[in-house]
C-alpha cells in the first residue's frame, strides 16, 4: 500500500507533466482522426472527475496557475523587464498590416492549392464555389497587398455567407476576425497598395495625373474606416477567444470519444503516463480558460505566449495536424503580441499604463501618412491614455 507522500508526490508530478504537455492534445481534433462516435459528455465528465488522479493534477494545475497570476499582480516583480518588452514589440505596429495579411494570405494561398476552404473539413465535394481560384486569388492578392480592403472584405463576406451552410467553417472561425482586422487596418507597407499610393501622391508622376483609384477611392474609405483601426487588438483578441473556447467544447467536451480516440492515436498517455481522461480534460480546460482571457482581455500578451507554445507543441506533438490550418492562428496571437489587449478590456481598465503604441495609429492625418511610409506621421491615437498592458 501507497503511504501519502508517495501518493501525493506522483500526483504533483502528474500536475507538473499535465501543465507542461497538455498544449500537444489541444488540436483540431477534426483533422486528425475519423473517429465517429462522439460520446456521452456527462457520462464522460461524470466518470473523469470521480478519478482522483484526474481531480488532483487538474485542481493543482488551476491552483498553480491562478496563484501565479495573483503572485504577479501583488508582487509585480522585474517591473524595468517587462516593460521594456512590452514596448519592443509595440514598436512593430507599424508593421501590424504586413503581419496580418501573412498570416491569412499564406493559408489562404495553401488551401486553395490544396482544395479546401477554409477549413480542411470543406472540400471543393461540398460547395459548388471554385475553392482552388478563391484560395489562390485571395491568398495572392492579400500577400501583395494589391487592393487590401476590397479582397479583405470580399473574403469575410463569403466566410459568413457560406457559414449558415457550412457549420464545419466555424473551425476556421479565426479568419473572420484577421480578414475584418485587415479591412480596419489597410495594406500597410510593405505592399501594392502602399507602391500605388506613394504614385499617387506624387504630383510629378504620371499615374497620378489619371489616378483612377487612390484619391477617388482609397482615401474617403480608408478616413472613414479610419476611426475604427483602434479596435483591431479588440477584434483579433475576441475572435481567438471564441476558437479557443469553440474548441474546447466542440472537440472535447461534447465529444470526448473523438478526444480520447487521438490521445490512443498518438500514444499520449505513454509519452505521459496520465489517465487519457486527464488528457482530454486538461487540454478542454486550457483552451477554455485561455478563451476566456482573451475575450476579456485580461493578461493578453501573456495569453498569447501561452497560445503559441500550445500551437507550437500541437505541431510537434500530432504529426498528422495540418501546418496549413495552424498558420492562421500563430499569426493572429503573434499580432496580439504586438498590440496587447487594446480596448474594452480588463488590461485597459486595470493596467493604468502609459499608451505604449499598441494601437494602429488613427486620426485624420493616418492614412496620408502610412502612404508617404511616414512611420512618425500626422495620426494619432485615440484610444486614450492607458493601454492594454497586460502582462
Amino acid at each position: 500500500m501507497e503511504t501519502a507522500p508517495r501518493v501525493g508526490g506522483r500526483l504533483v508530478g502528474a500536475a507538473a507533466a499535465l501543465v507542461a504537455t497538455v498544449g500537444v492534445a489541444a488540436a483540431h481534433v477534426e483533422y486528425v482522426t475519423d473517429a465517429s462516435e462522439r460520446g456521452d459528455p456527462v457520462a464522460f465528465v461524470v466518470a473523469a472527475l470521480s478519478e482522483p488522479t484526474v481531480v488532483a493534477p487538474l485542481a493543482l494545475g488551476g491552483v498553480a496557475v491562478v496563484a501565479t497570476m495573483v503572485g504577479y499582480l501583488r508582487v509585480r516583480p522585474l517591473r524595468a523587464d517587462v516593460t521594456a518588452i512590452r514596448r519592443a514589440l509595440a514598436a512593430y505596429t507599424d508593421l501590424l498590416p504586413w503581419l496580418l495579411r501573412l498570416a491569412i494570405g499564406l493559408p489562404m494561398v495553401g488551401a486553395g492549392f490544396a482544395g479546401y476552404l477554409f477549413t480542411p473539413l470543406v472540400t471543393a465535394a461540398d460547395t459548388a464555389i471554385p475553392i482552388r481560384l478563391f484560395g489562390v486569388a485571395v491568398g495572392f492578392a492579400l500577400l501583395f497587398g494589391l487592393a487590401t480592403r476590397f479582397v479583405a472584405a470580399a473574403a469575410l463576406a463569403s466566410y459568413l455567407l457560406l457559414l449558415p451552410s457550412h457549420p464545419s467553417l466555424f473551425f476556421a472561425f479565426e479568419y473572420s476576425a484577421g480578414l475584418l482586422a485587415i479591412v480596419l487596418v489597410g495594406g500597410g507597407r510593405p505592399s501594392a497598395d502602399h507602391v500605388i499610393a506613394q504614385l499617387a501622391a506624387n504630383e510629378e508622376t504620371v499615374y497620378s495625373r489619371f489616378d483612377p483609384f487612390y484619391r477617388r477611392l482609397a482615401v474617403p474609405v480608408g478616413e472613414r474606416i479610419d476611426p475604427y483601426r483602434r479596435f483591431v487588438p479588440t477584434v483579433i483578441r475576441v475572435g481567438m477567444g471564441v476558437v479557443f473556447a469553440y474548441l474546447a467544447f466542440a472537440e472535447k467536451l461534447l465529444a470526448p470519444a473523438r478526444a480520447l480516440a487521438v490521445v490512443e492515436q498518438y500514444g499520449l498517455s505513454t509519452l505521459t503516463p496520465v489517465p487519457p481522461e486527464l488528457w482530454v480534460l486538461g487540454a478542454s480546460l486550457t483552451e477554455l480558460f485561455l478563451g476566456v482571457l482573451l475575450v476579456l482581455g485580461l493578461f493578453t500578451r501573456a495569453s498569447s505566449a501561452a497560445a503559441f507554445v500550445v500551437f507550437t507543441t500541437t505541431l510537434f506533438g500530432l504529426a498528422d495536424d495540418p501546418v496549413l490550418a495552424h498558420i492562421s492562428l500563430f499569426g493572429l496571437v503573434s499580432a496580439l503580441l504586438v498590440t496587447g489587449a487594446g480596448p474594452l478590456s480588463l488590461d485597459a481598465a486595470l493596467f493604468r499604463t502609459p499608451n505604449e503604441m499598441g494601437v494602429p495609429r488613427t486620426g485624420k492625418g493616418a492614412v496620408r501618412a502610412a502612404a508617404g511610409g511616414d512611420a512618425d506621421g500626422e495620426g494619432t491615437r485615440t484610444d486614450g491614455g492607458p493601454s492594454d498592458a497586460d502582462r
